[in-house]
């Protein structure tokens, strides 16, 4: 990241200090005039400080890390690097790659494919991201690999599409995860959904400022965007519906300060809790989201996922490749197969994902 930009010899020191905290010191504080500064005591900033980076909540000092980043580059002070994202070029690398075009030109088949087979590839490229070539290929012969262990551990997408059916008024609230060439695919989800009308409105919510080195910011989705209406065929098509979304409403971007929280969903302010209950359906994309969804903990991996959301004033979903220990909603032959095929590392190596759904959980809380 260093050698992203000329920064100078303060933005440097600052960056080398940071390190050392990081590997020798303890937590400090914030700067006294920084505009977040009570945000983070509420976020439990004053209980920390002085304590080793390792002796507090692992998902806390992640997210605290990447705060005090932007403060050693100027992000959040006046002056020539104010509101400069540190890891931009490494995000406008991905949608410039020539496998972007190959991707995007995939797209061209979907008009060949009933509006379900093409729902369902859009969604799986939702899912896979940038492992997925979009999911394009998918089709009704040898869409799944016949492998003794499923690439797809869990599978609710039935639930999912029960809450979007074609003709509906459904409002969808999708919380983006990364950047680049993860992002586009969320968004031509999302222009299909609303093309096709199983969604009337959708919400998209992003990080309001640069967070773990890929996540998606606004200044993001306008170069998705960009990048989408620079592409002819049918990618360039669901560009100019997204840009219509956006011009009349039916699509709006929120970049909710909580998104940044170093906290679990269930600890949601009042506003964001609402938003969340108004919706039809909230999609969490993403293995940060997945934790701060289900709770950042070693549940047993067969804990029902409804169990663990019961708390969410609404119908619920999480599209997530696995990359982090956390895992929940798992059946106990799949957690068997898993196990014995790949010990541990199933849960980490992003060779598998889930498309998990919690639509009413029995005592929840009402909506």
């Amino acid at each position: 990241m260093r050698g992203a930009f000329p920064y100078g010899p303060g933005q440097r020191q600052a960056l080398d200090e940071l390190l050392k905290s990081c590997t020798e010191g303890t937590i400090g504080p914030l700067p006294s005039g920084a505009p977040d500064r009570e945000r983070w005591r509420e976020w439990g900033l004053p209980d920390r400080v002085g304590r080793p980076w390792y002796d507090v909540p692992w998902l806390w000092s992640e997210s605290y890390f990447y705060r005090r980043l932007l403060q050693a580059v100027g992000w959040f002070d006046p002056g020539a690097w104010q509101g400069i994202d540190p890891f931009r070029p490494f995000k406008r690398a991905e949608p410039d790659a020539p496998e972007t075009d190959a991707e995007l030109a995939a797209l061209d088949a979907l008009p060949t494919l009933p509006e379900p087979e093409r729902a369902c590839a859009l969604l799986h490229g939702s899912l896979w991201g940038n492992r997925a070539d979009l999911g394009f290929r998918l089709s009704a012969e040898g869409a799944e690999a016949q492998d003794p262990v499923p690439a797809l551990v869990a599978d609710d997408s039935a639930a999912l599409w029960s809450q979007l059916p074609p003709g509906g008024a459904a409002t969808l609230v999708l919380v983006a995860d990364n950047a680049g060439r993860e992002l586009v695919p969320d968004l031509l989800l999302i222009a299909h959904l609303l093309a096709e009308g199983r969604a009337a409105r959708a919400v998209l919510h992003i990080k309001p400022y640069p967070y773990y080195v890929s996540d998606a910011t606004t200044a993001d989705v306008v170069d998705a965007l960009h990048r989408l209406r620079a592409a002819p065929g049918v990618a360039g098509d669901y560009a100019r519906v997204l840009w219509s979304a956006m011009a009349d409403g039916r699509l709006t971007v929120r970049a909710h300060p909580f998104s940044c929280a170093p906290l679990p969903y269930d600890r949601m302010p009042d506003d964001l809790r609402a938003e969340f209950a108004a919706a039809t359906l909230t999609v969490f994309k993403g293995d940060l989201n997945y934790r701060r969804l289900v709770g950042d903990r070693r549940w047993p991996p067969t804990t029902p996922f409804a169990e663990t959301t019961r708390y969410f004033p609404g119908p619920v979903a999480a599209l997530r490749t696995l990359k982090s220990d956390v895992i929940t909603g798992l059946s106990p032959a799949t957690e068997s197969a898993l196990v014995a095929a790949e010990g541990r590392r199933w849960r980490t190596s992003g060779a598998h994902a889930l498309v998990q759904v919690a639509l009413k959980w029995p005592g929840a809380e009402a909506t």
